[in-house]
């Protein structure tokens, strides 16, 4: 069951589950996107890189991101629109083979008229080390409960 605008008050925290980043997602990530840097496809030129291997696309794991969040069931059925994303970082790097699950705190909440307003997310991306990997504030327009 999707929660609602009120639903949400600062403070209040969500965590996904777990996905192990696998070479058919950076392969298929490549092709999808058109980014074939050879710091994700070529092994033997990532083994001279400061990673010392390949690592999985920021954009993929930030895609990953969303996709777990998705799967948390949190605002399906009440989402009116993603309103935007400040503050992306990427804090480490991702290999093949890392797993990964997505931290949401809620920061703020704001008003948008009637029958709607904004949730402001910070949200951070950890790997199976407990290490940040991805930093991020997300804010969704959703649905009031209706009076």
């Amino acid at each position: 069951m999707s929660l609602y605008y009120e639903d949400f008050t600062p403070g209040r925290v969500f965590e996904s589950r777990g996905r192990t980043i696998t070479e058919a997602d950076v392969v298929q990530f490549a092709g999808l996107s058109g980014d074939f840097i050879e710091l994700h496809t070529n092994e033997e030129f990532a083994r001279q890189s400061m990673f010392g291997q390949r690592i999985a696309h920021g954009a993929l794991i930030f895609s990953v991101s969303t996709g777990l969040v998705a799967q948390m069931n949190l605002v399906n059925d009440t989402v009116l629109a993603f309103y935007g994303v400040d503050k992306l970082r990427f804090t480490k790097p991702v290999f093949i083979g890392d797993t990964v699950r997505v931290h949401k705190r809620v920061a703020q909440t704001q008003e948008k008229g009637e029958g709607r307003g904004v949730v402001e997310f910070e949200t951070a991306v950890i790997n199976q080390n407990n290490e940040t990997v991805i930093v991020y504030h997300d804010k969704i327009l959703l649905r009031k409960r209706e009076a």
